[in-house]
């Protein structure tokens, strides 16, 4: 039988999914899989920097336990974004909050108020009034990112029972980092014959829903900042009633086409 060692440094070959499936059928796996120097291998490079930004403190007693702490969604930089790995892979989700970005006529109190919902990730959210110009824009560093890794970026939201207007098919949304963009119509309440817009919304477990809005591939995370921009402004009309929680971006679940990694 190889030594705990040698087998905790052939499962580090695998993923945090597979390790898990195998210490359910082998005892020297399960063994194999305490060992820190296996688990150190799955967190990403910088996390003691991403500890450092944390809201608060993290308690772990090995690298196993903060792995799986890290799977669950981590304030940082006073509370403005968050962080966490995805469970199966270790690679970084983020979710941007929307006390950091660009909104138009954010600063006036008779479009826009800041509202603080419960099940919610950040502490502000903050609720469209009434505007005909709508714009909506978000960053963050692709540095901060996993590398060699597809994205997926969503818009995460509700609707008041009294919203009106959000339901135009002239809303259209931006993705960007470095040389590529990717750019999208989209509806955040499409009507029932918008199947394909029906299909990018989803009810999330947290009561809120998500709307995907476009990929990006981050390769080596030094093309500087993920742009994410939602517009509705082709055709001013007034609309009301949308809650905004943050843009979040994963790593995309689906297969990638082989030519988007070029």
């Amino acid at each position: 039988m190889l030594p705990e060692e040698c087998v905790s440094y052939l499962l580090s070959f695998t993923s945090p999914c597979d390790i898990c499936r195998l210490s359910l059928v082998s005892k020297s796996f399960l063994a194999a899989a305490q060992i820190d120097l296996l688990w150190e291998s799955f967190l990403p490079p910088d996390v003691a920097e991403i500890l450092s930004r944390a809201a608060n403190p993290v308690d772990y007693s090995t690298k196993k336990e903060l792995y799986f702490r890290l799977c669950q969604p981590l304030l940082v930089d006073d509370g403005k974004l968050s962080f966490q790995l995805e469970k199966s892979t270790g690679k970084k989700t983020f979710m941007i909050s929307p006390e950091t970005m660009f909104i138009v006529w954010i600063e006036n109190s008779q479009y826009w108020r800041w509202v603080s919902l419960p099940q919610s990730r950040f502490s502000k959210q903050v609720e469209l009034l009434s505007v005909c110009w709508l714009e909506i824009a978000g960053k963050i560093e692709s540095r901060f990112l996993s590398k060699k890794t597809m994205y997926t970026a969503y818009m995460i939201y509700k609707l008041n029972p009294n919203s009106y207007g959000l339901d135009s098919n002239s809303q259209k949304v931006t993705v960007h980092l470095g040389a590529h963009s990717q750019e999208n119509r989209v509806s955040l309440e499409p009507d029932d014959d918008e199947e394909e817009e029906e299909k990018k919304i989803q009810l999330r477990g947290d009561g809120w829903l998500e709307m995907e809005l476009g990929e990006i591939y981050n390769d080596q995370g030094d093309e500087g900042e993920v742009v994410i921009m939602f517009r509705d402004v082709e055709v001013l009309h007034w609309k009301k009633g949308l809650v905004f929680a943050g843009f979040e971006i994963r790593p995309t679940k689906r297969k990638v086409d082989a030519e988007l990694l070029r």
